[in-house]
């Protein structure tokens, strides 16, 4: 077998070729420079949850048969129901330590009620979904997207529910399978609540709103109204300036911002003008005062819940110390039928217009 010299050469440049590359990309990359590097926080890598997923799918142009759209609502009818699941729940004693799972509710308006001594109050009406349990993931299965730097004694478990829900057609395939263990129909909302490992509820539970119970306090987090970019008298409720005496163009304004002298800049967290609400808001120490166990209605103090008309709240046990229950609630929720119930449930304090509000004792 015989080797040409060309050969060999030609090899022997293109090796020497390829070093020469390999040297000239190092010291590119050496004299690559970034002025005030330091200054740019390294961020961590924010991670979304498992559920996080493309949701609504792009409609198709395709024509479909009446025939064919009744066939879809027979099969998706097969396929999902929405009952409760066929695995018991091992009901535990609830201790004040304990931390039960909360309901996705919906906002519809604001109602009054009066007290037996004749005091009027304010209440927010929130009616409970359809609230089923979709997964259950352990303190060891959960993993955050952000990591807590100090050390967790007490962990707890992550419970996912979802609530609303809607023709599956609508989805797409990948949010539809976070569906198939638990065998309900797809939701159009979900929400994550953190509970203790003895509350966990299997898949396909239903959680109503007989979860809770009249008399006791709750915490509602929700989303407020967004009002877009506002002055600081609608923003902070400033008083705002003179409106005579010689005051020019400055009826509205916040006045002076800052101070002179060596610190003559704004401060860090001065109150001015800005973008307002669109921000996750929790209303803390809410009494249910009423409750519908037909309809699934909460009635809860204030008129002051974040979020607009039909807008999606979530309502859980409060974590306030001084206003923990005191009495047992159910543990992990309630198991029954509400048939037992009566359908409407009044606090102790509150007049119900059911019952005479003056007795009269014939002499």
């Amino acid at each position: 077998m015989s080797i040409s010299f060309t050969s060999i050469v030609s090899r022997c440049c293109i090796r020497s070729l390829e070093d020469k590359f390999v040297l000239l990309s190092v010291n590119n990359s050496s004299l690559v420079q970034t002025r005030e590097k330091s200054l740019y926080p390294n961020y961590p890598r924010l991670r979304n949850p498992t559920w996080f997923t493309k949701k609504i799918r792009a409609e198709s142009t395709e024509l479909i048969t009446h025939e064919n759209q009744d066939f879809l609502k027979e099969v998706v009818q097969d396929r999902f129901h929405d009952e409760v699941a066929h695995e018991e729940i091992t009901q535990v004693e609830w201790t004040p330590n304990l931390q039960r799972t909360g309901v996705i509710a919906r906002k519809i308006g604001v109602y009054p009620l009066w007290f037996k001594d004749g005091k009027q109050i304010k209440t927010t009406l929130l009616q409970v979904l359809d609230n089923h349990v979709i997964k259950y993931y352990s303190p060891e299965e959960y993993d955050p997207p952000r990591k807590r730097v100090q050390k967790i004694y007490n962990k707890k478990g992550c419970l996912l529910l979802g609530a609303e829900a809607q023709d599956p057609s609508t989805f797409t395939r990948e949010y539809c399978g976070l569906f198939k263990d638990s065998g309900v129909i797809p939701k159009k909302t979900l929400g994550r609540f953190f509970i203790s490992p003895n509350a966990r509820l299997p898949a396909g539970t239903l959680v109503t709103a007989k979860h809770f119970q009249v008399g006791n306090v709750v915490d509602v987090r929700g989303k407020t109204i967004d009002r877009g970019f506002q002055g600081v008298m609608k923003r902070h409720g400033f008083k705002g300036m003179p409106a005579s005496h010689g005051v020019t163009k400055t009826h509205r304004r916040g006045g002076n911002i800052g101070g002179g002298g060596e610190k003559g800049r704004v401060w860090p967290g001065t109150k001015m003008p800005g973008h307002m609400g669109n921000r996750y808001r929790i209303a803390f120490g809410c009494k249910i005062l009423r409750m519908n166990t037909k309809h699934n209605v909460l009635w809860v103090t204030g008129q002051a819940i974040p979020g607009e008309t039909n807008s999606i709240v979530y309502v859980y046990d409060t974590r306030l110390p001084l206003r923990k229950p005191q009495k047992p609630l159910p543990f992990p929720t309630f198991i029954g039928t509400a048939d037992d119930l009566p359908e409407d449930i009044y606090d102790e304090s509150v007049h119900s217009f059911g019952e005479p509000s003056i007795m009269f004792n014939e002499s």
